[in-house]
């Protein structure tokens, strides 16, 4: 087929890269940054590159695996669908639909074919047992921000093209660039803050590579960001300088709310249990009240501990106090060029934002997003009684590595009588089902960063077209997903997905028509079908139709005909290398959607945890606390199969303060036994003054010496699961999310 240059954007993290992949004969040769991609400009990770590793893994599944006898074995699709159909029939006919649960894994939100068919496989389902990698990682920013602003994607992120101080908390940008923040190269704009003559202070028990290149490093003690996040609010009003600005002056409620309810937080109270001293913290207020402009930033390390709800809350609530929320240079609410929750509906009111709309069977915990706490799934599977969970079918993720008390889960799975899995490997999970049914490499499928974008730094729009034509017979993995629902809805092993995709698209249209702020408000459907599906338009199927109808409705878009010029899937097939529509602009009010048409600074929902916040001031300053971490070359746990990624120095140490080495007789490269509440593991110690004494670090993703597994180089590098510590019981109780950092426990030198 000769030499060609496929591009497209990279789709292993929330960076949106863009790549340029050089084909010969249908095998990459070699892949590289996108010079003229719009956003990243050329710059990508060592991740990026390895696609070219993944795609040709020969331990990535080519044929869908069935368990027979407790091994599993390659079958034909015809086989896997038939026994996908009687396992889940049987449990439905059985027990019913809410005996069947669903978890959705980290790698969804990268793909296409996910975020549109996800939720009709869910729908199909029926269930409300419904978990995610959600409420192991960003559950607590949506939720105050929906609880602030009406959705829970109106998130803002920090305008780091633009700021002169940029406050950052458990976040690690130079190792896993931005989260809920979309942006490339974040470790280049980070330093073009420097350049430009501004500052970055980061917050964080680990001088962590991002720390080490900042100009202040506070070792806060891991999980009380609330209560620091808290003192800073208290002293800008301490200061009077409390000042939302005149932009938002009348766009906002609770402002003496906040004042009242966090005045017993004084820098002076906290300092003693969040382990940075009063002056410091009064400075630090006063410099963003100071600096023209400033944006504070706080990411996964203050989502996944006791307070992740009310750290993230008062995030935006200290953005606002100092006057840089929504304006230049602060933080501001992204325009996606797709349309989205921000950009739907009547501008600057909406019907708000709501949790609790159903609980769990065995905890009542409430529900948030539309999911419950990852960390509950094992009772709802263990628990006898109407309702207990009989069947998991598990969508591209890795649940027992990735979520608490891992030992309890998989006992949990492996007491099912049926799960199906669709995952590209037969990891620690998959083992576990029934059926493994894997999509094709990310090469043979179109890809555009759908749910990411809505987080964008700039309104920018990249689609990739497929690298390659998927081979005979194997379906895509949209088609996959398709079948799944239909097998799920009863419609047998020989559905076809195309119906499940055309019942799709016509209930989209119908229900987009039927919005009277859509620009297609009252257009017939049959047209707008037409329009999407016909050979004008390619005839596009499955998730690029759907893209190509949020596209076209977005706040850039064609418009079927309102706006010619505008965005649709045709014109980004013109411009491969995306579409940059600018950086992000003042939103507010048109981007609320809050019943009363403000930003609810104090929302009762979220005032309800200081209580618990204030009791946390008698916590043990000394307690032995484990905290997680990441490196630039690992992605959760689905990237460690990739030898050039994993290769070299170990990286699963527990990283120890050289006082507590000394203290407790451990010497570096030594056997380390670190126990919890509920389990224990033993690492190989490395001793660094760069953690705070008496925290420890553990990296996530890692345990890959489980039997039953075909993952040859993860299981050479094996590690251990930091899961097995965390506590299934310690939820933060606004979202649900688990706890990963700040676990108590207890350590001893190891024997070898």
């Amino acid at each position: 087929m000769g030499d060609r240059i496929a591009i497209r954007t990279c789709p292993l993290c929330e960076a949106g890269c863009g790549l340029e992949i050089s084909v010969r004969d249908n095998t990459v040769v070699r892949i590289r940054g996108d010079m003229n991609d719009v956003f990243s400009k050329g710059y990508i990770c060592p991740k990026g590159s390895t696609l070219k590793q993944l795609h040709e893994d020969p331990d990535r599944l080519r044929q869908p695996m069935v368990k027979r006898n407790g091994t599993h074995v390659a079958v034909s699709w015809e086989e896997a669908w038939a026994e996908v159909d009687r396992g889940l029939s049987a449990v439905i006919a059985t027990h019913g639909r809410e005996s069947v649960g669903a978890y959705l894994g980290n790698p969804g939100a990268h793909n296409l074919s996910a975020m549109t068919f996800n939720r009709v496989v869910l729908t199909a389902i029926g269930s409300r047992q419904r978990f995610s990698a959600s409420s192991v990682d960003q559950i607590p920013k949506q939720v105050s921000a929906g609880f602030m602003f009406g959705t829970p994607v109106s998130v803002p992120v920090p305008d780091l093209d633009r700021t002169d101080l940029l406050l950052m908390l458990g976040a690690n940008p130079y190792a896993s660039n931005g989260s809920l923040a979309t942006a490339p190269d974040w470790p280049g704009r980070l330093e073009g803050i420097r350049a430009r003559g501004g500052r970055i202070i980061v917050v964080d028990p680990r001088r962590s590579r991002t720390a080490e290149s900042a100009d202040e490093w506070l070792a806060i003690r891991p999980g009380t960001d609330a209560l620091f996040l808290a003192a800073l609010i208290n002293a800008v009003f301490a200061a009077g300088r409390a000042d939302v600005g005149a932009h938002l002056a009348d766009h906002i409620n609770g402002l003496d709310d906040v004042k009242h309810t966090l005045a017993e937080f004084t820098p002076e109270v906290v300092e003693r249990v969040v382990g940075i001293d009063a002056t410091t913290i009064r400075r630090i207020a006063l410099e963003l009240c100071d600096t023209a402009h400033a944006a504070v930033y706080g990411r996964i390390g203050t989502c996944t501990v006791s307070f992740g709800t009310t750290a993230s809350w008062l995030v935006d609530v200290l953005n606002a106090v100092t006057g840089n929320l929504d304006v230049v240079g602060g933080a501001m609410f992204p325009l996606p060029v797709a349309a989205s929750p921000t950009t739907r509906g009547k501008r600057g009111i909406g019907k708000g934002f709501k949790t609790g709309r159903g609980k769990t069977r065995v905890r009542g915990f409430p529900e948030a997003l539309g999911e419950y706490p990852a960390a509950l799934m094992a009772e709802e599977i263990t628990t006898p009684g109407s309702g207990q969970i009989r069947a998991m079918v598990v969508l591209g993720g890795n649940p027992v590595l990735s979520t608490p008390n891992s030992q309890q889960l998989d006992d949990a799975f492996a007491s099912l009588d049926f799960m199906v899995s669709v995952d590209i490997y037969l990891n620690e999970t998959s083992r576990l089902a029934n059926v493994i049914l894997p999509p094709p490499s990310h090469l043979y499928r179109s890809h555009y960063d759908l749910a990411l974008l809505n987080f964008g730094m700039r309104s920018v729009a990249n689609y990739s077209e497929p690298v390659f034509e998927l081979p005979p017979g194997v379906p895509d993995e949209w088609e996959i997903l398709a079948k799944l629902a239909a097998i799920a809805q009863g419609l047998g092993a020989g559905a076809d997905p195309a119906t499940v995709d055309e019942v799709t698209i016509r209930s989209i249209i119908e229900a987009t028509v039927r919005d009277e702020t859509c620009v297609i408000a009252g257009r017939n459907p049959d047209e707008i079908y037409d329009a999407l599906s016909g050979p004008a338009n390619g005839s596009l199927r499955g998730p690029d139709r759907i893209l190509d109808l949020t596209l076209r409705i977005g706040p850039f878009g064609e418009g079927f005909g309102a706006n010619p010029e505008g965005v649709s899937v045709a014109m980004l097939k013109r411009h491969p290398h995306g579409v940059d529509y600018g950086a992000m602009v003042p939103r507010v009010p048109e981007v609320l959607r809050t019943p009363t048409g403000k930003i609810e600074l104090a929302p009762a929902e979220l005032l309800v945890d200081l209580p618990r916040l204030r009791a946390s001031l008698n916590d043990d300053p000394d307690a032995m606390l484990l905290v997680g971490r990441r490196h630039l070359r690992s992605n959760n746990s689905w990237m460690h199969n990739i030898r050039v990624l994993v290769k070299g120095k170990p990286r699963c140490t527990l990283q120890i303060h050289p006082d507590d080495a000394v203290r407790l007789g451990v010497v570096d490269g030594s056997p380390v036994r670190i126990t919890s509440r509920v389990g224990s593991v033993v690492a190989p110690a490395e001793i660094t003054d760069g953690i705070r004494p008496r925290v420890v670090s553990l990296p996530h993703g890692w345990g890959h010496d489980v039997a039953g597994t075909r993952q040859g180089v993860a299981h050479e590098f094996a590690g251990v699961n930091s899961n097995v510590l965390t506590d299934h019981e310690a939820i933060d109780p606004l979202s649900g999310n688990a706890v990963l950092n700040g676990i108590p426990v207890s350590l001893v030198a190891a024997t070898a």
